[in-house]
């Protein structure tokens, strides 16, 4: 049995790895898009490394687009396999892989306009909605908990790994040679003591764990702060400079974690009259789908539905849908909050919002998650002083924050948590990906320290024999 390791190596995003048997079998653990890379971004993007009508079948982790964005480039490619999640997966995944498809469309048409000036040939997207559908009926469930034999070889159980609605680890039983090996890909692992999702599970003991290290060298504010520093934002920004608080938030996750904490000081009555718009239509779908899997809420949630029927609605929430909404929020000179995506500030309708108030003093931009260096949100939380949006450049003149402690990937603490269901000498190899490479090192020598003896960081596209 090989791995091969084809996004996420030694990079955050682009999540796949590729499982090849001896009997010639081979399936895709993830098949995520490459975001925030700069330059490097369309290149990565452009090849996978393998042939993707080989490919027997994909088993998902969870639905965010650097973990599943590149499905229909796999069918556009011949893919045809099942590609197996969890109910919620599937849910978010139709409706994130569509908005994907738009975004790829309207990106390539606004750069063939600057290539036409150039007198370069035009770039096609990377897939389309025509690749999209091609990928919809190819979505098969399987629940939590539930042993699945998938083939002969193989069987999946999936386990909570409290990241997003329906994020899973992947926990795979293989037949070789007579023997079963066991395989663990972690995805993405959330928080202990989430404020909306059920802590990640324990999960079988594995002979090879792929674990992800987004945040492997750092510790979180905790988590209780929250609502009390999105209130000091609100109150310095709104209140009292009569600006605009701008909050790029991704889509799923992100965004109703914000209406939640929101909706709390709205029920202690703590929140200022300032109307709190969601300018993005992914995000209103997004949060639709959400309410729709209340039993993967956690006990704390469970109990505020027994009094509030809607965790994520308070007054003077509004939300945004159309084009035209949009421009009009930055025509309005009223103090406002304006969530919206993408979580990095990369793309979609925050990058416009903050164009157009990152030269205020008085307006502010509040980062509440992961940014990729290279990526605007990442530059901007860097402390540059000058930030290229679209083609012009501008001066950060607005106030630049961030919350910590509002990061759906758990810190160092929560990866060792994960982990501590597994006996470290019975584990043959554990493989770090997602994470930046330098983080990825000091939490491969964090593992090697609590006993771990083959621990592994995979450069892009290397292979592995498992056995």
């Amino acid at each position: 049995m090989k791995i091969s390791f084809h996004g996420a190596a030694r990079t955050v995003t682009g999540s796949k790895h590729l499982v090849q048997l001896d009997n010639g079998e081979s399936f895709l653990l993830d098949c995520g898009m490459f975001q925030g890379m700069g330059r490097d971004t369309d290149g990565l993007n452009a090849s996978f490394g393998f042939d993707a009508s080989k490919l027997d079948y994909v088993i998902l982790s969870h639905a965010h687009i650097d973990h599943t964005g590149l499905l229909p480039k796999l069918a556009k490619e011949g893919f045809k396999g099942n590609i197996y999640c969890t109910p919620a997966t599937k849910a978010l995944t139709e409706i994130l892989l569509e908005d994907s498809a738009m975004i790829q469309r309207d990106d390539a048409k606004f750069g063939n306009k600057r290539r036409a000036k150039q007198g370069l040939p035009p770039i096609e997207p990377l897939y389309d909605m025509d690749d999209v559908a091609l990928v919809l009926p190819l979505l098969t469930v399987v629940e939590y908990n539930k042993a699945t034999q998938i083939t002969s070889s193989v069987e999946l159980l999936y386990t909570d790994a409290g990241h997003i609605i329906g994020s899973a680890a992947v926990n795979l039983k293989i037949k070789e040679g007579g023997e079963v090996k066991t395989l663990t890909f972690s995805g993405d692992i959330g928080r202990y003591r989430d404020m909306i999702l059920r802590s990640p599970a324990a999960f079988p003991p594995a002979d090879f764990i792929i674990i992800e290290s987004t945040y492997g060298d750092k510790l979180h504010d905790l988590i209780h702060t929250t609502p009390d520093d999105l209130l000091h934002w609100i109150q310095t920004i709104c209140v009292e400079n009569k600006g605009n608080l701008i909050i790029p938030a991704f889509s799923v996750g992100r965004t109703q974690e914000i209406l939640y904490e929101l909706n709390q000081l709205s029920l202690e009555k703590r929140l200022p009259h300032v109307p709190v718009y969601v300018d993005s239509p992914l995000s209103i779908e997004a949060t639709d789908v959400i309410k729709q899997f209340p039993k993967y809420f956690n006990k704390t949630i469970q109990h505020v539905l027994e009094v509030d029927d809607d965790p994520f609605d308070f007054e003077g929430l509004r939300y945004i849908k159309s084009v035209d909404e949009s421009k009009a929020l930055n025509e309005d000179m009223h103090p406002k909050v304006i969530i919206s995506a993408s979580g990095m500030a990369d793309a979609g309708r925050v990058k416009h919002h903050i164009k157009n108030n990152i030269g205020n003093p008085k307006c502010a931009i509040l980062l509440v998650g992961y940014c990729e260096p290279h990526s605007l949100g990442g530059r901007l939380m860097n402390g540059q002083k000058e930030v290229r949006i679209y083609s012009d450049t501008y001066p950060v003149i607005a106030k630049v924050g961030s919350i910590r402690s509002m990061s759906a990937h758990g810190d160092y603490e929560d990866l060792m948590q994960f982990l501590a269901c597994q006996n470290p000498e019975a584990v043959k190899q554990i493989y770090v990906v997602h994470g930046e490479a330098e983080v990825q090192d000091h939490f491969a020598e964090r593992l090697r320290k609590k006993g771990f003896k083959e621990v592994i960081v995979p450069e892009m596209h290397e292979t592995f024999v498992m056995q």
